[in-house]
């Protein structure tokens, strides 16, 4: 299950830009927005004071400032909930809409906004389609069959492969950048992440997603396979400290789940005949729970028929192992082989069988 809920949901605040400002005009016009309105624009994310507020005079505003970076922005005015979010890129746009629908107004003028609007028609059915399965799983769905998430795997095949043709065909639009950052979560795999990165244009590269986008994929490169994986200290449900080195010269797989991780505890099972199989030859499993309170966890490891070792801090997604592995999503797991090297990551259902039966004929 996933930290965060949301595809559209990553926002940091620690980017510079060296480019130069653009000057452009923002005009609007809003039927039946009150006299006096009072208009913002502000960068998601990029900046704590909003690029420009001023007051309508009728149902019209306009204001000509300046851009720094191209990026999504949110339009709000004061009397309404609504925001109306816009990619600008320096160019001159036009609002038009209606009061009582402010977030679904039309831009013009900003060709990003346009590659912005063709994702969003595009993707967004997709990721509502993900987000519905993800919630039943969450709930504890039964998917005995793997329907559920032969479903969601299918989605995820198709979003990929939609994603790579969106940025073949828009190599050059700042949009490209947000678009990678979007779907990272749906990837495991690094490499993947930094050839789209690589496949797009600088002038999609410099601005805030994209220096985003590629600050993530130093990060994912942390315990990539091939590399020693980090070593660590946890209690177990006795408060006796596991030292994961303490396995060296078994095959061992670090198992991320929690209690109330749905699609963990539907995986368990696979996990469970996986080391029933192998145990006799030199595998062992290590679980690190991000459970937050006691009783539920072993709840869990016992009605699971968990019987390997199993660590936690139970502070949920701050799990100090979590942490210093990056974990964003669970269930996610690490094989590691008798001198510590990662071998394989997020292996589920017949995958791990299969990597487990060529490692330990």
């Amino acid at each position: 299950m996933k930290k965060l809920l949301t595809l559209f949901f990553l926002f940091l605040t620690s980017f510079s830009f060296s480019q130069a400002e653009k000057t452009f005009s923002v005009k609007g016009q809003i039927e039946g927005m009150p006299d006096k309105t009072e208009i913002s624009l502000k960068g998601e994310g990029m900046d704590e004071e909003p690029l420009f507020t001023v007051l309508s005079t009728g149902n019209e505003f306009e204001v000509t400032t300046k851009l720094q970076s191209p990026g999504l922005y949110q339009l709000t005015a004061k009397g309404t909930n609504q925001k109306l979010a816009i990619f600008l890129d320096g160019s001159s746009v036009v609002i038009k809409g209606t009061w009582s629908t402010f977030q679904q107004s039309t831009v013009t003028g900003s060709a990003s906004h346009n590659d912005y609007i063709a994702f969003n028609t595009e993707f967004n059915p997709l990721f509502s389609k993900l987000s519905s399965i993800a919630q039943l799983l969450n709930k504890g769905e039964k998917d005995e069959n793997g329907t559920l998430r032969k479903s969601y795997a299918d989605i995820v095949t198709d979003v990929n492969d939609k994603v790579d043709s969106y940025i073949a065909s828009h190599r050059e639009s700042p949009v490209s950048s947000l678009v990678i950052l979007v779907v990272m979560q749906l990837s495991d795999d690094p490499s993947v992440i930094e050839k789209r990165y690589a496949a797009i244009a600088e002038t999609a590269k410099n601005n805030y997603f994209g220096k985003m986008v590629q600050q993530l994929i130093e990060e994912a490169k942390f315990a990539a396979v091939g590399t020693e994986a980090p070593d660590f200290v946890q209690q177990d449900q006795n408060g006796k400290g596991i030292k994961l080195s303490s396995f060296r010269g078994k095959y061992v797989l670090i198992d991320f789940w929690a209690s109330w991780c749905g699609p963990c505890r539907q995986e368990n099972p696979n996990v469970v005949n996986a080391f029933k199989k192998y145990k006799e030859k030199n595998f062992t499993v290590l679980g690190v729970s991000l459970d937050r309170s006691k009783d539920p966890w072993l709840k869990a490891i016992a009605d699971d028929g968990l019987t390997w070792t199993q660590v936690s801090d139970l502070k949920f997604w701050n799990n100090a192992v979590a942490v210093q592995y990056k974990v964003q999503s669970i269930p996610q797991n690490l094989l590691i082989d008798p001198n510590g090297i990662i071998v394989a990551k997020n292996l589920r259902g017949e995958q791990l069988q299969s990597k487990l039966a060529a490692l330990l004929k």
